[in-house]
């Protein structure tokens, strides 16, 4: 039976990564500590989530509470290996939380994802590596492209080679505002891509957009689409930040996410970086997800306007896929944005 490691794996894309490799006949091994509580308090907790699982697989699965920061705790883990897959999806997610504690941000992104690479290196090399990176990488270079604003969104002029398919994966990461946030996750996907390129490993880093779905906990600093559906289907008012409202994300569902995982494990390279958002097939502006989301939940959002937007956000952001695509031609989209959102009100952690 093969064998594989997953980082966060009572959140959203760590979840999903340990639903999909069980229905495969992998045995998992799954890493949490629910520090997402701290981060966000109770309504972003996973550990329903994590309940769900051992419940599901309870002979497949195995679930370790420790901290990623453990090197200690970390390589008795890896003594159930070796792994032919490790998927790192811990992380602390929010750039607004970084800056309350930047060393703990610090710690959990950049020093945590070392320990993991490191204990890889040494214990399962053979492995493919995965690594949920961000698009915070970007910083706010996106915001200086040519934009046009819309009623509803911001939208790149037509004149620019992103418009047919979104920011593709040259845009620089320097000389730009981060957020703590992405200051600490480029030191991660950095740190990922050497231990491919230095060491000669299957590692692969995936800078992703609003990875969304049902399994997301979703909290007011992190969860974009969860968190506005919770907001409305439990008429708590929600908080625009921004932008007019106009500002436009690109959504990818858990689940094509983790297919992307799987098409790489499958074939693996050395490190690689990939785009990995919903690109021009899955995107919306905040106007526009609002009223999406009223159409399918029959209740009218309470929302608030706040003309500060936050630091380090974007305006415009979707994402090229086609690196991916090339590599991997047989991977495709199985949710659009329409089938995303119903599934989240329907199936979404309230």
């Amino acid at each position: 039976m093969k064998k594989a490691l997953v980082t966060g794996s009572a959140g959203l894309i760590g979840s999903e990564s340990v639903r999909f490799l069980a229905n495969r006949d992998f045995e998992v091994f799954g890493i949490d500590n629910d520090l997402r509580r701290y981060f966000f308090g109770q309504e972003g907790s996973t550990d329903w989530n994590r309940r769900a699982l051992v419940g599901a697989f309870a002979k497949q699965y195995r679930h370790f509470s420790i901290d990623i920061r453990d090197s200690d705790a970390v390589g008795q883990v890896f003594e159930h290996g070796p792994f032919d897959l490790i998927i790192h999806a811990a992380a602390q997610p929010s750039h607004d939380w970084a800056a309350r504690e930047p060393m703990t941000d610090f710690s959990v992104n950049a020093a945590g994802t070392l320990v993991m690479l490191e204990h890889y290196r040494q214990r399962s090399p053979q492995a493919a590596f995965i690594f949920t990176s961000t698009n915070k990488v970007y910083g706010d270079i996106p915001n200086e492209l040519p934009l046009v604003e819309l009623e509803k969104r911001y939208e790149v002029a037509e004149s620019h080679p992103f418009f047919a398919r979104g920011i593709d994966e040259s845009m620089s990461i320097d000389q730009c505002k981060h957020s703590i946030f992405g200051a600490s996750k480029v030191a991660a996907d950095v740190m990922v891509q050497e231990y491919g390129r230095y060491f000669g490993l299957h590692t692969s880093v995936y800078r992703g957009g609003c990875l969304t779905g049902p399994n997301h906990s979703g909290a007011q600093l992190h969860g974009f689409l969860a968190y506005l559906v919770k907001c409305i289907a439990t008429g708590t008012k929600y908080t625009i930040f921004g932008y007019k409202g106009k500002q436009v994300r690109d959504n990818i569902h858990s689940f094509d996410l983790v297919n992307m995982f799987w098409h790489f494990y499958q074939n693996p390279r050395c490190g690689e970086v990939y785009n990995a958002g919903g690109g021009r097939h899955s995107n919306v502006s905040m106007l526009e997800a609002i009223e999406k989301v009223e159409a399918v939940v029959g209740k009218k959002a309470k929302y608030e306007y706040v003309d500060q937007n936050r630091i380090g956000d974007h305006i415009w952001y979707i994402s090229d896929v086609s690196k991916f695509q090339q590599h991997f031609p047989e991977w495709k989209y199985t949710y659009d944005l329409d089938t995303i959102i119903e599934e989240i009100c329907r199936q979404g952690h309230f």
